[in-house]
């Protein structure tokens, strides 16, 4: 059976995740049942990470297995087709090798976080940013993410419900710009990592919102790493500022497609 990757764009507010659900809309759901439309049928497909209800995605990647072998093209276009009026799109579609797999081949994953601070409720992008009413202070919040770069234990900053593992993991990046956007001064936090524990970026973007306000010295993202305690963590910001905006592969498998992969 050929196997696709698909590389998937989507709003994540209707939806309560990727993951399937019974009788609850998710994106894995979504283009499952477009899949069957295609080709009758059930259909499993895997995706390089699971994000959660009203997390939104620039560059998510899946693959799935079908019984004819589709033009790349004709197959992005026929879900696209099918995927209608849902906010899930596949931006484009590639053959792979039979033993590719997104989330195993996978290499890292890439977050942006957006968080827009303006006192005025947000229109253009409500859903899509965290919004605070007050200037946050950047440079101490950079204090504190240099705490976080690394190779860590981060219990602290893990959702108590984290299948993974081991909360041992290295983050190779959280860098925090400052954006003049549409609805005003944002900051936003570019994040890289081979993998992520659950709620880990939001975690880290609640306790650094709390040193921006001044509530948390920079040292204090220092100490709350140090206790490996889901107590000593801040806040958990809400999810609708968080994108999945890339997955890094050895061989990109839309490197001849042309296709825009934000935070590459």
């Amino acid at each position: 059976m050929p196997r696709f990757a698909l590389h998937i764009e989507y709003h994540g507010a209707p939806f309560v995740g990727w993951q399937r659900q019974t009788d609850q809309p998710s994106v894995q759901g979504a283009i499952e049942a477009a899949l069957a439309r295609l080709e009758p049928g059930p259909h499993n497909i895997a995706a390089a990470g699971r994000t959660d209800a009203g997390v939104h995605a620039i560059a998510q990647v899946a693959h799935c297995d079908l019984a004819k072998d589709w033009d790349s093209f004709r197959l992005s276009q026929a879900l696209n087709y099918h995927l209608k009026p849902q906010p899930v799109a596949i931006r484009a579609a590639a053959r792979v090798d039979d033993d590719w797999h997104a989330r195993f081949s996978a290499r890292e994953r890439r977050y942006v976080f957006r968080l827009l601070m303006r006192r005025a409720p947000a229109t253009h992008d409500a859903g899509l940013v965290w919004q605070v009413p007050q200037q946050l202070d950047a440079d101490a919040m950079r204090q504190g993410a240099a705490h976080l770069i690394g190779k860590h234990d981060f219990t602290t900053f893990r959702s108590t419900i984290c299948q993974a593992a081991s909360p041992v993991k290295t983050l190779d990046e959280l860098r925090i710009e400052e954006v003049d956007g549409w609805s005003g001064p944002e900051l936003r936090f570019f994040l890289r990592a081979r993998s992520f524990l659950h709620n880990q970026v939001r975690s880290f973007v609640g306790t650094l919102e709390r040193v921006g306000t001044g509530s948390w010295a920079p040292e204090d993202v220092r100490d709350a790493l140090a206790a490996r305690d889901r107590a000593a963590c801040g806040p958990v910001c809400p999810p609708q500022g968080l994108y999945l905006a890339g997955v890094g592969y050895p061989d990109d498998p839309f490197a001849d497609q042309p296709v825009k992969r934000p935070g590459s």
